[in-house]
């Protein structure tokens, strides 16, 4: 048994089964709590870039990545009457960072990580009613009546998050809590989506191409985008975006509201199922396809807590930082999140309230500033990209009919510097042209295989 600290994980998401993951290879004891019952088949597509897939390469899960996955060599987006906007390649990225760019299913991402991360790890049907912690440990209180100790606890719960929701209670009642954090999520968009069953090759032939067809359609006087993206087995991950007039969102609302809430199909409207395809079909055609039950609403808010910890508690994820699923990069961020995360847990010396406030403040001052720079960006692909007031147009048009390659390539080049790997495994040599931002060297690391190696003599 590690003599290392002992961790709950709230939530068996993306970044809470990639946190899972690291604490099982970093040998830190662990344990997820999820709130579901089961497992249910929703949501769209997940994006995953060269930033991250060092990490799976290093993990051994590259591989198996990969076979359930398509290559994103372009994406394209276009006009309601199905003009070309613009086509961005993205497949001379892997020359650069030595990785395509993959799309999947959000389900079958979640299965492939779910898989690697023992089960008897993972407890099903664990709401969190409340926290407790103090210098002795931390307590998570759950709906089933019963309670979870531990030295440190990680939130990956997502934007509604349960443990987030208790740590500022808690904090403002000690009078603690920024100002800014008391604030509601902003909400800019509400978005239909879901996954096609298998598809008819000879009526959407794009889905016989190795490549995945990753296209944007902006409705023309109307407040909808539309996207679509073909995954493997000749499926097609869809989702329909909604600008809202306002940012507002009422307190009962927010919690009424689950990230990923089954919907009645009867909720869309006629108009929408006649939104024309560049694949061919319609939106409908995607619609029909998706079994009602799968097919889901969310709420697509942004912000970025200034307060991501506090005594034993930890933020990652979508409940430290919350921005639009532009490109899978709030999947992405929260497995950046649990990287960084992991490397530091793995190096803290003690569980010690000293100890522990010094690891998080390390990951906090890593990622922070990255997740202010990051929001930004999402929110000016946003309004490029489904933006509907006239000024959005404007910069739409600009953007992608003016912006020469030459700044798409050095903004590439900027973003693939950053490609962490966990600390406490053998690297994954840079397999690019492009340099890697250098990462802290482990020395509890290089310690044990430095006697390894004297060992093997």
């Amino acid at each position: 048994m590690s003599d290392g600290p002992r961790v709950i994980i709230v939530g068996a998401g993306l970044g809470g089964l990639t946190m899972a993951l690291l604490l099982e290879r970093a040998g830190i004891q662990y344990t997820v709590l999820e709130r579901s019952v089961k497992i249910r088949p929703l949501g769209s597509a997940t994006g995953l870039g060269f930033n991250i897939m060092p990490l799976w390469d290093q993990l051994g899960i590259l591989e198996e990545m990969k076979a359930i996955s398509k290559v994103i060599e372009y994406t394209t987006v276009f006009k309601e009457n199905m003009d070309v906007i613009r086509e961005v390649k993205l497949k001379d990225n892997k020359a650069l960072t030595g990785y395509d760019s993959l799309i999947m299913s959000r389900i079958d991402l979640h299965t492939l990580l779910r898989s690697r991360v023992p089960s008897e790890k993972i407890l099903m049907g664990k709401k969190v009613l409340s926290i407790l912690q103090n210098d002795n440990g931390v307590m998570v209180r759950t709906s089933d009546g019963m309670t979870h100790d531990a030295d440190i606890l990680i939130g990956a719960d997502g934007a509604y998050s349960a443990v987030r929701q208790s740590l500022f209670k808690q904090m403002a009642r000690d009078g603690i809590l920024p100002r800014s954090d008391s604030e509601q999520l902003k909400v800019c968009h509400t978005s239909f989506l879901g996954t096609t069953t298998p598809l008819d090759t000879e009526k959407f032939p794009g889905l016989k191409d190795d490549f995945s067809h990753c296209d944007t359609i902006i409705g023309t006087n109307r407040t909808e985008t539309w996207r679509y993206f073909t995954v493997s087995d000749n499926r097609v991950c869809w989702r329909i975006d909604v600008q809202l007039e306002s940012t507002s969102f009422e307190q009962n609302d927010t919690f009424r509201n689950s990230e990923y809430g089954p919907e009645s199909c009867g909720m869309i409207p006629d108009e929408w199922r006649a939104f024309r395809l560049p694949i061919n079909g319609t939106m409908g055609d995607l619609i029909d396809a998706t079994p009602p039950e799968n097919v889901s609403k969310v709420m697509l808010e942004e912000k970025i807590f200034t307060t991501w910890h506090h005594s034993r508690t930890v933020l990652i994820g979508d409940a430290a930082h919350k921005m639009l699923p532009n490109f899978g990069r709030g999947a992405l961020n929260a497995m950046m999140d649990a990287v960084s995360l992991a490397n530091a847990l793995y190096e803290m010396p003690s569980t010690s309230m000293n100890d522990i406030g010094a690891v998080f403040t390390e990951y906090y001052k890593e990622r922070f500033a990255t997740m202010t720079s990051e929001l930004a960006a999402s929110q000016a692909m946003s309004k490029v990209m489904a933006g509907q007031s006239r000024m959005d147009n404007v910069m739409r048009h600009v953007m992608l009919k003016y912006v020469p390659k030459h700044f798409q390539d050095k903004n590439v080049e900027y973003e693939a510097t950053v490609r962490p790997q966990a600390a406490f495994l053998p690297r994954v040599e840079n397999k690019g042209t492009l340099p890697v931002k250098p990462q802290k060297e482990s020395k509890k690391f290089a310690a044990l295989m430095a006697t390894k190696a004297t060992v093997s003599v």
